[in-house]
C-alpha cells in the first residue's frame, strides 16, 4: 500500500456523467480520495452520505472529494441520485486505480477468502503528494475524521 510522502499515482476514470476525470486534473486542490467496495451496500451508503453531509465543509476548505469503486458508471448515477451525492464518483471496473493504490486485497468473510476493495481513504495535497493514508476506515466516522485532520 502507498504511504504518506509518496507521489499519488495518476489515473483517468469515468465519472457518473461519463466524463473522463484524471487525478492530475485536480492539481492545485487538496483531494480526499476514498475507495469503497460497492454502491448501495449499507456501509458504503453510510460513508457516502457522511461525505455528502460534510461536503460544504470540504468545499469551504478547498478540498475535492472523490469516491472510487468497481461499480459501473450507470450504478454510480443511480447511487448518486438516490442519495443526493454532490461529489465525484469514479468507475474503476478494470481495477486501474484500485490496484495502483494497493487497496485490492485478500479479504476474509465468514471464513471464506476472496479479493476485494479494502475501504481506504487518501488525502492528497495540491502537488499530488499523499499526505495521509487511512486504511480500513469506519464508514460512519471517516468524513468527520478527515475534517478534523484538515
Amino acid at each position: 500500500m502507498l504511504e504518506a510522502g509518496m507521489k499519488a499515482p495518476d489515473f483517468t476514470l469515468s465519472d457518473a456523467s461519463g466524463r473522463e476525470v484524471s487525478l492530475s486534473d485536480l492539481r492545485g486542490k487538496k483531494v480526499v480520495l476514498y475507495f469503497y467496495p460497492k454502491d448501495n451496500t449499507p456501509g458504503c451508503t453510510r460513508q457516502a452520505c457522511a461525505f455528502a453531509g460534510a461536503y460544504e465543509q470540504f468545499k469551504d476548505k478547498g478540498v475535492e472529494v472523490v469516491g472510487i469503486s468497481r461499480d459501473s458508471v450507470a450504478s454510480h448515477v443511480k447511487f448518486a441520485e438516490k442519495h443526493g451525492l454532490p461529489f465525484i464518483l469514479l468507475s474503476d471496473p478494470e481495477l486501474e486505480a484500485i490496484k495502483a493504490y494497493g487497496v485490492w486485497q485478500e479479504k476474509k468473510l465468514y471464513g471464506k477468502l476472496s479479493f476485494g476493495v479494502v475501504r481506504t481513504t487518501f488525502i492528497i495535497d495540491e502537488n499530488g503528494i499523499i499526505e495521509a493514508v487511512m486504511p480500513k476506515v469506519k464508514p460512519d466516522t471517516n468524513a468527520a475524521e478527515i475534517l478534523q485532520m484538515l
